[in-house]
Formats: C-alpha cells, sequence, structure tokens
C-alpha cells in the first residue's frame, strides 16, 4: 500500500547522517532535533503551539485531558473511522456519541451532529478522513452555538487546507480549539516509527499540555499537573525534520496519482472515485473507491491474488465494534456507515507510484468486473 523504502532512498544521506548525529550526541529525549522540528512544523502550520508527543492516539487523549473534559462528558465523532479516536474517549470515561457520515466525504454528517447533541455534550471530534477536511465552518458553527469544544483528528489530513466562505484559508489541524496528528510511517508525513503532535493557538492549553506530555512537569520532579509519558525521541524527529520540506511534494504527488487512477476508471458506471470538496484540498491520505454492483470482498481477494496490495477500511463500524456497542445507538442512524463498509475498497497510494503500475492495478479491476 505504500513503498517507504524508495522515499527513503531519495533522503538516505542526509536522513542516515541524522540518524547518527543523534546517536553520537546521545540526546535522545527532548533534544534539539525535537525543538528544530517543533519549530518548522509550528511555520509549515501557522499555527502558534506544537507539542510533539509519542504517537497520535496520544495526541488526542492529551488534548481531550488538557481541556479538561470530566468523566461522563459526551464527546461526539464520526461512526466511520479508525477506533483510535473513540478509543481515547473511553479511556478517559467520557461517553463517546459516534455519528453517520456523509456519502461523497466519508467526513461527519453535518446534520447528524446537529441531532446528536445534547446537555452532556462538551466536544466534537471530526475526522479529516482519508486526506480531507471535514466541513469545519459547519462544526465550528454548531460548536459555537453549544458551546462546545472542537478536536480535529488531522492524522490522515496533515498538509490538507481548508478556505472558508470569505476566501481566508487554514491548514487542517489548526482550525478548531486543538488538532491533532500521527506521524506513523505510512502518514504523509511519516517517521520511522511511532510518532504525534498536538497543535493549538492557543496559550494557556499549550503550557498545560506541554506539561501533561512529560509526566505533568514544567520543572523535573516538580508535578504540576497529572500527566503522561508521550514524548516524540530524537531519531524520529530528526526524520520528520528533514521530510517535512518535502510534504507539500508529496501531497501533490499523491493528489497525481489519485487524478490518473480517476481518469483510468472514469468509463465505469460501477466504480465511484473520491470527491474533493469545495471547501479542502485532498492530499490523499488513502484513495479510496465506493463499489456499485460488485462483490467488493471477491475483487479485493482477486486483488490480492494478482500480488496488488489493497485493503478494506474499514470492515466494521465503530457502533458495531464489540467494545464500543451501545444500547443508544440505532442501525436506522448509520445507513451511510453501513454501506460504505460493504462498498469501499482502497488502492495503493503513496509518493512512488508509477503509471504502469497504476495501469496495471486499473486494467486488473476493470477486467475483473467486465
Amino acid at each position: 500500500m505504500v513503498d517507504l523504502q524508495s522515499q527513503y532512498k531519495k533522503l538516505q544521506p542526509e536522513i542516515d547522517k541524522a540518524i547518527l548525529d543523534v546517536v553520537g550526541s546521545a540526546a535522545f529525549i527532548n533534544g534539539p532535533e525535537v525543538k528544530s522540528f517543533q519549530s518548522d512544523l509550528e511555520k509549515y502550520l501557522n499555527v502558534k503551539h506544537v507539542i510533539p508527543c509519542a504517537n497520535g492516539t496520544d495526541a488526542l487523549q492529551i488534548a481531550m485531558m488538557g481541556l479538561g473534559l470530566e468523566q461522563g462528558d459526551e464527546v461526539i465523532t464520526a461512526d466511520f473511522t479508525f477506533a483510535a479516536t473513540v478509543e481515547v474517549i473511553a479511556i478517559l470515561k467520557l461517553t463517546p456519541v459516534l455519528v453517520d457520515v456523509e456519502m461523497d466525504t466519508f467526513n461527519m454528517d453535518i446534520e447528524a451532529l446537529k441531532k446528536a447533541i445534547t446537555p452532556k455534550t462538551k466536544a466534537i471530534v471530526p475526522v479529516h478522513l482519508f486526506g480531507q477536511c471535514a466541513n469545519m465552518e459547519a462544526v465550528l458553527k454548531v460548536a459555537k452555538e453549544h458551546n462546545l469544544y472542537v478536536i480535529e483528528d488531522t492524522a490522515q489530513a496533515i498538509g490538507a487546507d481548508y478556505t472558508f466562505r470569505d476566501g481566508t484559508s487554514k491548514k487542517a489541524g489548526t482550525i478548531g480549539n486543538v488538532g491533532t496528528t500521527s506521524f506513523f510511517p505510512s502518514k504523509n508525513l511519516g517517521c520511522y516509527g511511532d510518532g504525534g503532535a498536538i497543535f493549538t493557538n492557543d496559550d494557556d492549553l499549550a503550557h498545560i499540555i506541554r506539561g501533561m506530555v512529560n509526566h505533568g512537569m514544567y520543572k523535573r520532579y516538580y508535578h504540576d499537573v497529572v500527566g503522561v509519558n508521550s514524548r516524540l525521541d530524537s531519531i524520529q524527529a530528526a526524520v520528520l525534520r528533514l521530510k517535512l520540506p518535502h510534504l507539500d511534494e508529496y501531497c501533490d504527488a499523491r493528489r497525481t496519482a489519485a487524478e490518473y487512477y480517476n481518469k483510468g476508471f472514469s468509463n465505469s458506471d460501477n466504480i465511484i472515485t473520491p470527491i474533493t470538496s469545495d471547501f479542502s484540498t485532498h492530499v490523499f491520505h488513502q484513495y479510496t473507491l465506493k463499489l456499485k454492483n460488485i462483490n467488493r470482498n471477491a475483487l479485493h481477494q482477486h486483488l490480492l491474488d494478482k500480488n496488488i496490495p489493497n485493503a478494506i477500511y474499514y470492515p466494521v463500524p465503530l457502533h458495531l465494534q464489540k467494545a464500543y456497542t451501545d444500547s443508544r445507538y440505532k442501525e436506522e442512524n448509520f445507513k451511510v456507515t453501513n454501506e460504505l463498509i460493504e462498498t469501499v475498497i482502497s488502492l495503493p497510494m503513496h509518493t512512488e507510484l508509477d503509471n504502469e503500475q497504476q495501469n496495471f492495478i486499473i486494467n486488473t479491476i476493470l477486467d475483473f468486473i467486465k
């Protein structure tokens, strides 16, 4: 699904040197590379504060801790996404509230969001799924009306741009009260292990979170807030600092690959290619098709038989996962999600795709559905 080795080879001399420099310095935790990457990412995102941490799941958890959400508070998020988003809500003894998504963008359905709000609702977690932003202007309007926090899950959309109706734009993750991301190796900006970060323009929130990621310490052995151990190590920061200047290039390469796929499937009535919203660029963390009158599972296996990687994101909605089942959920409220889990399939998407590879993938799928 991704070709990290070819991507690495293009930067190999610089990355090898950066890693060896960290090893030589022995500044493995909170070293200069972490601070440099933090500063570089703040400039790229045009955000006041970036707080690096150990992974994207921690980023979500710490963001919720920093906002002071309390046991029983309801947090609304999308049903069609990876479990980390709801996982941290449950870990913190908050109450997850899952809502349906839009058929065309796969992102949170705003009308479903509105219906899910109760007096106990305290936060909304829009997930920028597969590489494009949720309808943040609408989310912010709802949040303002009900005095709710907005926590952006930007694990799949770092580098995407959101444009408001007045023409102004912001980077994904910098629009709500706080944003989070993951630097898992397969992400558009990925390190060589685990990593994550939290973004905010709120000075007070940033101060709280900076303590939380480091055992609640601002001064060594003085614990001012309840914290966790979640730090981005210096080797991962060194890799990310070198890859960050290439992020827009990586996103452009993914868009080019997506356009090639779109053209290849354009004459098929049974394949619905991804759409890009008017208000968001798409950085194509995943390239996900919707199928009509095609046996998705059979196609999935056929591609594997042809040694073509592919994946089903996601085979089970969160409301039907054993860990998160709840009598409050009614199937009629998840019509879109329940259809998507039966019809979506994701194809290889990365910066190193070439036309020969894509032609093989496209022709194999078209031959199957004839």
